[in-house]
């Protein structure tokens, strides 16, 4: 059966599009202020030959914003609602998702066991991105710096363009207290721990995109690990096969 990323995207809970329902299912869930459609080239993987993938919007990332607050423990929320209608015991996480994966498989009535954290959030200094937002009064003044930011870093690294439009679209008071809260949740936490306490972990990562804290975390607390040489922090965007691969070693 040929799968349209369209179709996945509008249709995961059809049962026909979820075929072979007695494989594992692994929820995708994007970094901040982006949405599923940088899981669109894992889809067209040998990873998505073993795997039921099911990549997630979150609430004011591709999907509506939440009435309340935008937190990290409220996008928890969804994660599990998610995981607990498809079945899911394994999650990938990218960046600050990794945070709300680690949050949702704490819980007791969370059935995820396994995250693949993408470059996740390991340190403080990881939040390079939404850790920004709360050094400003407001939504919209965060979002045109941001942008204007992403705007910048796109003339030397052109796949920061794709991740721009995303964070364009997405809802800018969500985008603005979801990056206060990650701000404020590694003040008072080290997510590195928080991730390695929640579920079993394997962290997939390229050493040159982290800063010195967050390997120097990873040195001192081994945790299963794969190395993707050469990619971006956008792996599933420009290193897909490559980050199919690690994931399907790792699953074995």
């Amino acid at each position: 059966m040929e799968l349209k990323w369209k179709e996945i995207i509008d249709n995961h809970t059809d049962k026909e599009l979820c075929f072979q329902a007695k494989r594992r299912t692994m929820l995708l869930i994007a970094g901040f202020g982006d949405d599923a459609s940088m899981f669109a080239p894992l889809m067209e993987t040998q990873l998505a030959g073993h795997v039921t993938l099911v990549p997630l919007n979150l609430p004011g990332f591709g999907a509506p914003p939440l009435e309340e607050r935008t937190t990290l423990e409220r996008l928890a929320d969804v994660v599990v609602e998610a995981a607990r209608e498809h079945g899911a015991e394994l999650i990938a996480a990218h960046s600050i998702a990794s945070i709300i994966a680690s949050l949702a498989a704490r819980r007791d009535d969370c059935p995820l066991r396994l995250i693949v954290s993408l470059e996740g959030n390991i340190s403080p200094q990881d939040a390079y991105f939404s850790g920004t937002a709360a050094d400003y009064d407001g939504p919209d003044t965060f979002r045109a710096a941001f942008l204007d930011r992403l705007d910048d870093m796109a003339r030397e690294a052109p796949i920061i363009g794709r991740y721009r439009e995303v964070v364009a679209r997405a809802d800018p008071q969500a985008l603005w207290e979801l990056g206060c809260d990650a701000r404020a949740f590694s003040d008072a936490h080290m997510p590195g721990a928080v991730l390695r306490e929640a579920a079993e972990v394997i962290y997939l990562y390229n050493p040159d995109n982290c800063p010195p804290e967050t390997l120097q975390w990873l040195a001192r607390n081994p945790i299963r690990h794969g190395v993707l040489t050469g990619a971006t922090h956008w792996k599933s965007v420009d290193q897909p096969e490559m980050l199919s691969e690690k994931i399907l070693t790792a699953l074995a």
